[in-house]
């Protein structure tokens, strides 16, 4: 028996509650399919998401079931970023995940699809299908159109310093305004809302094709439509996410994550998902992922194309076939098929050859933009985890996004108790070239682990730190950071972490071949490991927190957030 209909034996108010809704009584005896979205006015990636549920909707009654719409809205990163608001993205997450299985739970729904585009929305769905274990898809929103010279929002960071300088006037910054977010969807570079799309269609939890999909087509609609329909033969063959989320598909979506150079945030957020299956990955599964998968293509924004141009050039079934000889083959997906049958199927019917079409009208061949695995885009991997007495725990760098030079580095450091106060010095030019900013106490327990894309673009736009100057932190970054940017230090300032007690002229390393990040001297001088181990010990016995107490949801999580190797969820 289905589990509505359980609840609906069980309970006498069931029906009339429904039928007083809308709903007809027979309706009632269809198997009943939540759909939950972000849909909302809060950003691009979520404002048009309505018109997905409602392709959806049809796909559901077309095949026998009753859809029923819910909607718990999401933020963005990008509106957050620069003031306290940030310290609320990765604790939405969370919320969002908890808000998907209170509804799921308080009626007795037979399967869902999620809905959703963005950087903590797609991962909080995730979390929660993972929980829940009903038959479910998740339906990507898809991504933006590019703008005019492939330009998005970031760029507006650029266009601010020069009007404050005067290079540039309000009515030029205005043009660049209107342009960098021309329709719905993702924002068009390889962030965290690209890569978490991308990580949900690698983990076989999307339709093949889904991820990066122009959210302004027709094809979109048609894939929701689909969506639809087959959530319904998940139920009919009993498949649930755990089916699925096996610890080879969290291998497969790791190995897409480098190809593409993803976002690390996926190494908070695919952690937190696993967790909620049963299984355990780690930033070390990333590591050593990453030195064996190479960067195969050239995205925004560290690189040259916006990500619908990657979905032209075959998206994530592309880059899965670029990769095939690596992946696991044999893992179950929410078509009811495994990942090489749809593959197949893919190659049958037309999808690559209808996707290389619109690639002409840009002059480009998908090799341009995917590369072979023998002659990659970048050969070191796009992402590496580093260790010492700095990071005991670990850190992790995007250093596919840094000059070469940043690789291996050493430098004095500049810390800083709050992004606040490191912005400000960068844009009084008290940091030199060399210096190694460090900022702390913004970790999940410290204030929310917020991103410090502001900071990191402050950095960019100064032609004479952005090469020379490194960033490293217990908070996170966005996908779009570009330069050497070293985040999720841990274990945190707010912990007693050694970052905690780093001070002003301390000599700090930087090895990213040798995945090392170090204190290796003291005011300039360079110090024998047994006497930094000591000087690190008086610090320690000194120290005195500097933690920010925090009250509402804010201060739940810090005081519920685990670990961030683990994800860093309160749930």
């Amino acid at each position: 028996m289905l589990c509505s209909q359980k609840s609906r034996a069980l309970n006498p108010e069931y029906d009339p509650l429904l039928l007083g809704t809308g709903w007809t009584p027979d309706d009632l005896k269809r198997p009943q399919v939540l759909l939950e979205s972000t849909y909302g006015d809060s950003h691009p990636g979520s404002a048009h998401l309505n018109q997905l549920v409602e392709n959806a909707k049809l796909g559901v009654y077309k095949s026998g079931g009753k859809p029923a719409v819910y909607t718990t809205t999401d933020i963005c990163d990008g509106v957050a970023c620069g003031h306290n608001g940030m310290n609320y993205s990765l604790v939405s997450r969370d919320i969002i995940s908890a808000m998907v299985e209170i509804h799921a739970r308080s009626a007795a729904f037979d399967a869902m699809i999620t809905f959703s585009s963005c950087d903590k929305a797609t991962p909080g769905h995730l979390m929660a299908l993972a929980r829940l274990d009903l038959p479910a898809i998740h339906f990507c929103g898809g991504s933006m159109m590019p703008g005019p010279d492939f330009i998005n929002a970031v760029i507006c960071y650029e266009t601010g310093d020069k009007v404050r300088e005067g290079k540039m006037t309000e009515a030029e910054q205005l043009v660049y305004q209107v342009n960098s977010c021309p329709s719905a969807g993702a924002c068009q570079y390889m962030g965290t809302a690209s890569t978490m799309q991308v990580m949900s269609e690698s983990l076989g939890l999307s339709l093949p094709g889904n991820a990066l999909m122009p959210a302004w087509s027709n094809f979109i609609k048609h894939y929701a439509d689909r969506a639809g329909k087959q959530v319904l033969e998940l139920l009919k063959k009993s498949i649930v996410p755990k089916d699925i989320l096996t610890p080879k598909a969290f291998e497969n979506a790791i190995m897409v994550h480098a190809a593409i150079s993803g976002s690390t945030n996926a190494t908070l957020h695919l952690p937190a998902i696993a967790r909620q299956a049963g299984v355990k990955i780690s930033a070390l599964d990333f590591d050593r992922i990453h030195r064996k998968i190479p960067v195969l293509v050239s995205l925004q924004t560290s690189g040259a194309w916006p990500t619908q141009i990657l979905w032209f050039a075959g998206g994530v079934p592309g880059i899965m076939m670029a990769i095939k000889e690596y992946l696991h083959l044999d893992q179950m997906t929410v078509t009811g098929e495994t990942l090489g049958e749809n593959l197949d199927e893919l190659e049958k019917s037309g999808f690559f050859q209808n996707n290389y079409a619109y690639l002409r009208n840009f002059g480009l061949k998908p090799e341009d933009v995917i590369k072979p695995l023998s002659a990659p885009y970048y050969a070191g991997g796009g992402m590496a985890v580093l260790t010492g007495n700095l990071a005991p725990a670990g850190a992790v760098v995007k250093h596919a996004a840094a000059d070469p030079k940043m690789h291996q580095h050493t430098g004095p450091a500049k810390p800083f108790d709050s992004e606040e106060d490191a912005i400000e010095a960068i844009l009084a030019n008290q940091i030199k070239p060399g210096d190694i900013i460090i900022i702390r106490y913004e970790g999940p327990q410290g204030s929310g682990m917020p991103e410090m894309l502001k900071t990191t673009e402050a950095l960019f736009n100064r032609p004479e730190l952005r090469a020379t100057t490194a960033l490293v932190t217990d908070g996170r970054f966005s996908g779009a950071t570009r330069g050497p940017a070293i985040g999720h230090v841990a274990p945190e300032a707010a912990l007693g972490g050694p970052i905690a007690f780093v001070e002003e002229g301390d000599l700090i390393t930087i090895d990213i071949p040798e995945r090392v990040l170090a204190i290796v001297g003291c005011k300039g001088e360079r110090k024998d490991p047994g006497e930094i181990d000591r000087i690190l010990q008086e610090r320690a016995s000194n120290w005195v927190n500097k933690k920010t107490e925090q009250g509402g949801v804010l201060g739940l999580f810090s005081r519920a957030a685990g670990a961030t190797a683990e994800g860093a969820s309160m749930l």
